[in-house]
């Protein structure tokens, strides 16, 4: 995919966020789009389908949390890549944003030059994901990744892009346990950086989404990678 079909859409109440990091993504190829809070955000999703959402936390109207968990909920946007950009830094605030279905938590300040790196990086896994289309099978959950598309016991789930590629990372070599830096450098990529407990949040989230019978399946020995 081309830089110029390529659609950002970046959701900040400052106009100062916007205007410099909207200018550097453009001067990179992007096509930019851009929302002052959830709301916009949301209508803009659904109407230019984004493949990377850059959302601030803190903004009138409805928080980037709100936001997210409404993106989410919108079935053809299921996979969209998003990463909040906020100056909340605090663990419980990153925990919330990965809880909300955020695939990264980047921290203000930043250089732009710092952040379309990272943009880079981002849309690098979107594309080496689509790359690589392929149907797996474990016990009684199928894993589409060219639909992205779960199939549990004869019905489908649809997964947030990130627990998606996690799961089947996981299901890729059943019972074996990764290690952490594995996980992270093959779901994230080495020039994403991400919050210490970022595993244990997904992980945590698909126990529960899949059930932990139908994970116990998947991992055999458990999850003792990530204690």
């Amino acid at each position: 995919m081309k830089k110029k079909d390529t659609k950002i859409l970046l959701v900040d109440d400052e106009p100062d966020i916007l205007e410099i990091v909207g200018y550097n993504l453009s001067s990179e190829g992007y096509n930019v789009i851009t929302a002052k809070n959830g709301v916009q955000a949301i209508e803009k999703t659904k109407k230019h389908k984004p493949h990377l959402i850059i959302l601030d936390v803190m903004m009138p109207e409805m928080d980037g949390i709100e936001a997210c968990e409404e993106i989410r909920r919108l079935p053809d946007m299921n996979n969209v890549l998003i990463t909040f950009l906020t100056a909340r830094g605090e663990d419980y605030s990153q925990v919330a944003g990965f809880e909300a279905g955020a695939d990264d938590y980047i921290t203000k300040p930043i250089k732009p030059k710092v952040l379309v790196s990272k943009v880079k990086a981002l849309l690098r896994r979107l594309k080496d994901a689509d790359s690589n289309p392929q149907v797996v099978s474990v016990g009684e959950i199928t894993i589409d990744r060219e639909a992205y598309k779960i199939i549990k016991s004869g019905e489908e789930m649809v997964l947030p892009r990130k627990e998606f590629e996690l799961l089947a990372l996981l299901t890729s070599k059943p019972g074996k346990v990764f290690k952490r830096e594995e996980i992270l450098d093959k779901v994230w990529g080495s020039e994403v950086i991400v919050g210490g407990r970022t595993i244990d949040v997904h992980i945590r989230k698909l126990r529960k989404k899949i059930g932990d019978q139908y994970f116990q399946t998947i991992k055999g020995v458990g999850y003792k990678y990530i204690q």
